[in-house]
């Protein structure tokens, strides 16, 4: 697990709220509070979608962050800054095995519950914290590593400055 303060705020919510950049991790959950406190569960609730709708959704239980940003940016957008945010993402299954089968982790798929990284805003700083949820008792810290690596490797790519807490 790694902590990272984010060095420009604006820069981050423009790739979070305006871009593409992380539109492929699912959402777990997040609130947003600006005149009140808005929470969102990222559970999908499949009786809401009609069986052609749920077909589309595969087997997945969590909604991807591209079809939750619209409703945080009207949330967020304006002259006033948000006083807090969080959101928990977690690394999709499909992601989860590429980033296994690149670094060559030996842990099975099926025992990984989730990869995450929470976004955490307090009305001053941003932090991003990497965090690994596993479903076995492991003394590895492979998995770890590596996705605490990858998580800094994306935050280059998308050309956000950060520094290690």
């Amino acid at each position: 697990m790694i902590a990272l303060q984010i060095a420009d705020i604006r820069h981050f919510m423009k790739k979070l709220l305006l871009s593409e950049s992380f539109d492929r991790f699912l959402l777990l959950e997040g609130s947003i509070t600006t005149f009140c406190t808005f929470h969102m569960d990222g559970q999908l609730q499949k009786a809401y979608y009609t069986g052609e709708e749920q077909e589309q959704i595969d087997d997945r239980s969590l909604a991807y962050w591209e079809e939750i940003r619209p409703f945080c940016f009207e949330l967020i957008k304006g002259k006033r800054t948000p006083l807090a945010f969080r959101f928990i993402f977690q690394l999709s299954a499909s992601n989860t095995e590429k980033l296994l089968h690149q670094t060559g982790v030996a842990i099975p798929p099926e025992q990984i519950r989730g990869l995450l990284l929470n976004i955490r805003y307090d009305g001053r700083t941003l932090q991003c914290t990497t965090g690994t949820s596993l479903t076995v008792f492991t003394m590895d810290k492979t998995l770890d590593q590596a996705w605490d690596s990858m998580i800094q490797k994306f935050l280059h790519q998308q050309e956000i400055p950060f520094e290690l807490m």
